[in-house]
C-alpha cells in the first residue's frame, strides 16, 4: 500500500476492526449497543434494567383454575466504565500505509485495551456463576468435567441452538488436546477457526483459548454451618457460624439442599451449587442464586422433590482447599452474559474527535496536537458495562 496521509476514520475504523478481532470472550456473548447513553436531549442515566421472563407453575384438572399474575424480574445493568489508551506519534508517522500504522501503533494499543476490558468482564461474570465441574486441584484431561458442565447447562434449560462457548487457559487446554489427540477434527471447523484463541467445537460447544480466564484463590475457611438460622424463600444471605474471610466467587452446597428441574420442579441428584457474592460481616454471607423454597421460581427441594427449608445448622461445604487458588475456566451459552457499549460523547470543541460503531462495540478515537513537539496525541475509549443475565446458563470448569 503506497503511504498516504491518514485520516481519522482510517484509524477508528481498523482500531474497531482490531478490537473485534481480540475479543474472544466479548464476541461470543451477548452484546448490546445503546445510543442513548451519552446522546444529547435523550441520556437516559448510567442504568439499564434489563427484564426477565415470568415464571409459571402449572395446575392439574379440568374444573379448578388457578390464575396467576405476571411476575416480571429485572437486571440491572450499570454503564459506568470507561477505559482507554493513549499514545503519540508525529508527522512522519501519520504519513504512512495503514498496515504499517496498525501494526506499529494500533495492535498493540488495542491489544492492552481489549485484554484488560476481556479481563475485567470474564472475572466479573465468573464470580456470579454458581455452577461448577470438574475436580478443583486437577486439571481434565479427558470430556469428563465438560461433559458434567453441559449436562449442568442442559438441566437448567440453556438452549442447544450451536451457541455454547468454553473460554479455557492454555494450560488447560494443553493437557485437554493431548488427551484428545486421536480424535477426529471436522475439516469445517477447522476452517471456521477465525477468531484468535479458537481451537476447535466438541461437547456441543466452541473452544477457545484464553490466558484472560480467573484464577480463583478460596478464602482461609472452607467449612461452616448455619448458625441457627432457618432459611425462608427468597434469601439473598445466610447467617452462618464464624467465616473468615470469604472470597467472591467461592462455590459451596447445603446440606440436604437438592437442585431441581426449572419447570417441573423434580429434584435432580445433585446438591444445589451457590456462589458467595460477598461478606457484610464474618457471619453473615451474601449468595446467589437467591433460595426460592416454593412457588414458580423455586429452584432447590429436598432429595424428594418436596418443599423444605433445610435444618438450621445445615452444614456448608466449599469446593477446593483453603487458601488454594484454582482456575476457573467457563462454558456458557451466549445468552448467558451481556455486554453493553454506548457513545461517549463528541467533544464540540475538538477538530479530530470520532466515533463508530460495529457489531455492537462503540469506540471513539480522539486526536490532538502538540506543536511544541509536533505530535498527534491520540487516545482511544469505549464506554461499556455488563450484567449476568442467566448465571444459570453456564458452567465453571475448575482446574
Amino acid at each position: 500500500m503506497s503511504n498516504t496521509l491518514l485520516t481519522i476514520d482510517q484509524i477508528t475504523r481498523e482500531a474497531l476492526r482490531i478490537a473485534h478481532e481480540k475479543a474472544s470472550f466479548l464476541g461470543t456473548i451477548d452484546r448490546q449497543y445503546d445510543e442513548s447513553f451519552g446522546k444529547s436531549g435523550s441520556k437516559i442515566g448510567s442504568t439499564l434494567r434489563i427484564r426477565q421472563p415470568s415464571r409459571y407453575t402449572r395446575t392439574q384438572g379440568t374444573r379448578v383454575i388457578n390464575v396467576q399474575e405476571a411476575v416480571e424480574t429485572n437486571t440491572t445493568l450499570t454503564l459506568a466504565t470507561q477505559d482507554h489508551v493513549a499514545m503519540t506519534f508525529n508527522s512522519a508517522e501519520m504519513y504512512t500505509s495503514l498496515d504499517d500504522f496498525s501494526k506499529r501503533h494500533l495492535e498493540p494499543a488495542m491489544a492492552v485495551l481489549v485484554s484488560g476490558i476481556e479481563s475485567d468482564v470474564l472475572q466479573g461474570c465468573s464470580k456470579l456463576v454458581a455452577n461448577l465441574a470438574g475436580t478443583a486441584g486437577t486439571p481434565p484431561v479427558d470430556l469428563s468435567a465438560t461433559g458434567a458442565a453441559r449436562a449442568k447447562l442442559n438441566q437448567n434449560l440453556a438452549p442447544k441452538d450451536g451457541n455454547r462457548f468454553i473460554q479455557m487457559d492454555s494450560v488447560t487446554m494443553g493437557g485437554l488436546v493431548n488427551g484428545l489427540k486421536g480424535l477426529f477434527q471436522d475439516s469445517t471447523q477447522i476452517k471456521e477457526q477465525y477468531r484468535e484463541g479458537m481451537v476447535g467445537r466438541t461437547a456441543m460447544a466452541d473452544f477457545y483459548e484464553n490466558e484472560r480466564v480467573w484464577t480463583m484463590t478460596n478464602g482461609s475457611d472452607v467449612a461452616c454451618t448455619l448458625n441457627t438460622y432457618t432459611v425462608v424463600d427468597g434469601d439473598a444471605d445466610l447467617t452462618v457460624t464464624s467465616f473468615a474471610t470469604p472470597t467472591a466467587g467461592m462455590v459451596f452446597t447445603i446440606a440436604g439442599v437438592y437442585d431441581c428441574h426449572p419447570e417441573t420442579k423434580q429434584a435432580y441428584s445433585h446438591l444445589k451449587q451457590f456462589t458467595v457474592l460477598a461478606a457484610s460481616t464474618s457471619t453473615n454471607l451474601l449468595i446467589s442464586p437467591t433460595i426460592y423454597l416454593t412457588g414458580a421460581r423455586k429452584n432447590v427441594s429436598d432429595s424428594a422433590g418436596a418443599d423444605v427449608a433445610p435444618s438450621t445448622t445445615a452444614a456448608l461445604v466449599f469446593v477446593g482447599a483453603a487458601s488454594t487458588s484454582y482456575v476457573q475456566n467457563l462454558m456458557y451459552h451466549k445468552d448467558a452474559f451481556t455486554f453493553v457499549t454506548g457513545d461517549l460523547p463528541l467533544m464540540g470543541d475538538a477538530h479530530k474527535c470520532v466515533r463508530k460503531t460495529y457489531d455492537g462495540l462503540s469506540l471513539r478515537v480522539w486526536q490532538a496536537s502538540d506543536i511544541t513537539n509536533d505530535e498527534l496525541v491520540t487516545r482511544i475509549d469505549m464506554l461499556y458495562g455488563y450484567a449476568a443475565l442467566r448465571p444459570e446458563w453456564s458452567c465453571r470448569i475448575t482446574s
